[in-house]
């Protein structure tokens, strides 16, 4: 009999359970879930995937529950992401990472070349996939002039009055709307605050979007060199301007308020009330859209574009929801990539750097195309 390669994947959230159902839907690997939630472990249960019930913020790498697995993947919310990926690390296995915390994970670098571990971070859709395009495209091009990408993940039904609904940790949210935003214009590092620079889109079969800054680049800061380079959240129009006032009225500082007898901030209250409304529930149907845009000069043919357009929705016959699928499926391909021997460098690794990689590139479409998730690729010469 076959032994089945072990996976041991940490949060069984909105993301981490479809990725465990995509790893053992195949029969290729053997799959267990960590989490503190017992109804998410119950659930897991149901399709057959190992459980574990534990506090990650609190766990031991060198226990055995967690011991005797071939490869690990990270999916805990990103207040705890870098703390548990700092202890993944000393298992000496490989690791897709999709935590998205703010630490910088390359402060972890000499630590898994030490443990041999081969750490894949950010692989998600973006960054991830958008990262990982990016610097496909960049590869092919002398210089880079623009790297432009725009993303978001949107409920499919627009209810008043935010016309959003979190597709993963509301907390992380807030975060994406209160983190300065840095960018690169005219080859330099600037902060702006998020939120701002809005402007309008259209998108085919969706109508007008708004795109305003938030501080999605994250590695491509250093990792790619252009002249210009944003990344752009999408959501409906006005909903910058929402969250702008409460952002600008002091309802998301973390600060105590003055004469709380609890210490509670004014962060912690808005966020029981918006959390409520901003979680989407099983069954809502959403949608992923981004559109990834990088100009350069090729020293042959001149001034050239490559874009990149995914348009993704909710999955009704299994139930996944759009930004888990695009978001889970990218980090199960890295994790099939790997597998597959195509990325195994002791480290850590940015899905830039695996975009340099022809072969690994095609791989990672393919494995997401199979699964219903498409990449639309268009090569312009603009002289």
């Amino acid at each position: 009999m076959t032994v089945k390669p072990k996976v041991l994947v940490m949060g069984a959230g909105l993301v981490g359970l479809p990725m465990a159902k995509d790893l053992i839907k195949d029969h290729e690997f053997e799959v267990s879930i960590a989490d503190i939630n017992p109804d998410r472990l119950l659930l897991a249960k149901s399709f057959n995937i190992n459980t574990y019930n534990h506090d990650l913020t609190q766990f031991n790498p060198d226990d055995d529950w967690c011991s005797g697995f071939e490869y690990y993947i990270n999916a805990v919310p990103g207040a705890m992401g870098f703390e548990v990926l700092k202890k993944l690390i000393r298992k000496g296995k490989p690791v897709v990472d999709i935590a998205f915390y703010p630490e910088n994970p390359l402060a972890l670098n000499e630590s898994a070349i030490q443990y041999g571990s081969c750490v894949i971070c950010d692989m998600g859709v973006a960054p991830g996939m958008s990262h990982l395009l990016c610097g496909y495209a960049s590869e092919q091009l002398d210089k880079i002039n623009n790297i432009l990408i725009y993303v978001g993940g949107l409920p499919s039904e627009r209810t008043q009055p935010w016309e959003y609904k979190a597709v993963f940790s509301p907390a992380d949210v807030i975060e994406e709307y209160t983190r300065p935003a840095r960018l690169i214009e005219y080859g330099r590092l600037v902060e702006k605050p998020a939120l701002t620079d809005i402007e309008q889109l259209h998108f085919e079969g969706i109508g007008t979007l708004e795109a305003f800054n938030s501080d999605g680049l994250r590695s491509l800061i250093t990792s790619l060199k252009a002249d210009f380079m944003a990344e752009k959240t999408l959501r409906y129009p006005g909903h910058a301007a929402k969250v702008k006032l409460l952002r600008d009225s002091g309802f998301l500082s973390d600060k105590p308020i003055e004469d709380d007898p609890a210490g509670r901030s004014p962060l912690s209250l808005t966020q029981q009330v918006l959390f409520k409304n901003w979680l989407l529930q099983a069954g809502e149907a959403d949608f992923t859209v981004m559109r990834i845009i990088v100009e350069g000069i090729h020293a042959q043919k001149g001034l050239m574009r490559y874009t990149y357009e995914l348009f993704d929705q909710y999955d009704s016959e299994s139930e996944t929801h759009s930004m888990a699928r695009t978001t889970g499926y990218a980090a199960t391909s890295a994790l099939r990539l790997i597998h597959a021997g195509l990325w195994n460098k002791p480290g850590i690794h940015f899905p830039e750097t695996i975009g340099q990689s022809e072969k690994a590139v095609r791989f990672m479409l393919e494995k997401l195309s199979l699964r219903g998730i498409f990449y639309e690729e268009s090569i312009q010469l603009l002289t």
